[in-house]
């Protein structure tokens, strides 16, 4: 039995070479025991793996939103790297399958990381400088709003004009 062998026993902890299946005293099947703590390969490795404690705090925000998953999943992974939590959530008012990947998609982070996630995203062109409110390729309920009654204010002259012609 080798106390260094890359294999080990889950119950007892033991450890054994490669040629060894169970443990004699256990009877447990062997795992490969891992290699312990190890410094991350780079920088940006590092990064990516830890969350920063100071952005997780606080209520989530809406940051940004992506046309599909993919997309969606780019921004997630860019926030991931500076260390912000972010998590995906379909739009609100889209009628799509959630097994699909197609549809807008909400990035959310914690209030706490709000700012630096905004800031990244206007560093890297992946937002613009407005407040990330409303829906995509809507805009904010006001001008939805004003939209619409712009509409059935032309509607409405039309009509007039049309019944000043033949009446």
């Amino acid at each position: 039995m080798s106390t260094t062998g890359p294999l080990a026993c889950p119950k007892c902890a033991k450890h054994y070479p490669l040629d060894a299946r169970f443990c004699p005293d256990c009877e447990m099947p062997l795992v490969y025991a891992g290699r312990g703590e190890q410094e991350p390969a780079t920088g940006a490795h590092e990064r990516a793996r830890k969350v920063k404690p100071r952005y997780t705090e606080g209520e989530l925000v809406r940051v940004a939103g992506g046309r599909n998953q993919a997309e969606a999943e780019l921004i997630q992974n860019m926030l991931l790297e500076e260390g912000i939590p972010s998590i995906l959530r379909r739009t609100r008012g889209f009628d799509v399958p959630d097994f699909l990947a197609a549809g807008p998609r909400d990035v959310l982070v914690p209030e706490a990381g709000a700012d630096a996630a905004h800031q990244l995203l206007l560093d890297a062109e992946m937002v613009s400088g407005e407040t990330p409110d409303g829906i995509p390729g809507i805009g904010t309920p006001l001008r939805l709003f004003v939209g619409v009654v712009a509409g059935v204010a032309v509607v409405l002259l039309i009509a007039w004009l049309l019944y000043l012609a033949t009446g």
